[in-house]
């Protein structure tokens, strides 16, 4: 569901496996355009290193440089994207330092067949187009009145789009938006005096503790800081349902322990998470492993 915000930004609602929804901001124009324009730079130096390597070795004449300058940009710009996605759930340098990335339209995470589906488009989107605009002056009217026409078409969609979908993302069932902060507020615990006061009333374990990242963390943050949802009784229990079977937590969670229980694996959570970033280690979100997992498949 698309939601204005206060600051004229656009939102767009999402409803993960947790049953909690999550607003997004969709990225803006600027910032997509300014993502790419870098990751256009990164990919380019690299092409251009191999293909002076290449020349200068003597494997290729001068004359092919041409046509080895576009092979390499297929070869290597495509699995740049591809992996920089997969490994690094949705983000490529450029979307890392613009502050964007890349999610999946269900509320669940990019598969791998999206992330290849929405940029390989881009070969048919930016760059194909970019080889027309290099090389109107050797072609006719015709061509060049269809390379327009195409052009036009690709500027318009993700103007006319709601969403700021290029065909790209429509195809694929993905959205740029920008990246959620990940910054953990102050601990619940001094908001709770009585509960931190006490020793916790359930236990984890670190194969508990393993299974989610900040990411998850900052969401059941925000829904124990809202009072509307902490009232809400059955979604709350249904949000410890879903927690205790996804970290196969087996000690009974009893009716009227489930708030006490949200509280605890969060004390405990982020504790787990701040000693693993003492040692080096972040955790994004629960996919961090299956990410990583999948993008090796593909090297």
């Amino acid at each position: 569901m698309n939601r204005p915000v206060t600051d004229g930004r656009r939102t767009e609602q999402f409803i993960p496996p947790e049953g909690v929804p999550i607003n997004f901001a969709i990225a803006s124009l600027a910032s997509r355009f300014g993502a790419q324009f870098l990751d256009i730079l990164f990919t380019a130096l690299i092409i251009f290193i191999c293909a002076a390597v290449i020349i200068f070795t003597g494997f290729l004449p001068v004359s092919a440089d041409l046509m080895l300058a576009a092979l390499l940009g297929f070869l290597l710009r495509t699995p740049y994207y591809i992996l920089s996605e997969l490994i690094w759930n949705g983000r490529t340098l450029g979307k890392r330092i613009t502050g964007i990335r890349v999610v999946n339209m269900d509320g669940r995470r990019l598969t791998p067949h999206q992330v290849t589906a929405r940029n390989l488009m881009k070969e048919v989107e930016i760059f194909g187009p970019m080889g027309l605009l290099a090389g109107m002056e050797t072609q006719g009217a015709w061509e060049n009145g269809l390379a327009g026409l195409w052009l036009l078409v690709v500027v318009v969609v993700p103007l006319a789009n709601r969403r700021r979908q290029r065909l790209g993302d429509i195809i694929a069932g993905t959205l740029v938006v920008d990246t959620p902060r990940s910054v953990l507020l102050a601990d619940l615990a001094l908001s709770a005096p009585a509960a931190a006061s006490s020793q916790p009333a359930f236990d984890f374990q670190p194969e508990h503790l393993d299974v989610y990242g900040k990411y998850e963390l900052q969401t059941l943050e925000d829904v124990l800081r809202d009072s509307v949802k902490t009232s809400d009784h059955k979604e709350i229990i249904q949000i410890v349902r879903t927690i205790t079977r996804k970290i196969r937590y087996e000690d009974v969670v009893r009716p009227g322990q489930e708030l006490l229980f949200l509280n605890d694996f969060y004390r405990a959570q982020r504790e787990h998470l701040e000693s693993l970033k003492l040692f080096g280690t972040l955790r994004e979100n629960k996919y961090h492993e299956h990410t990583r997992t999948e993008a090796k498949k593909l090297v």
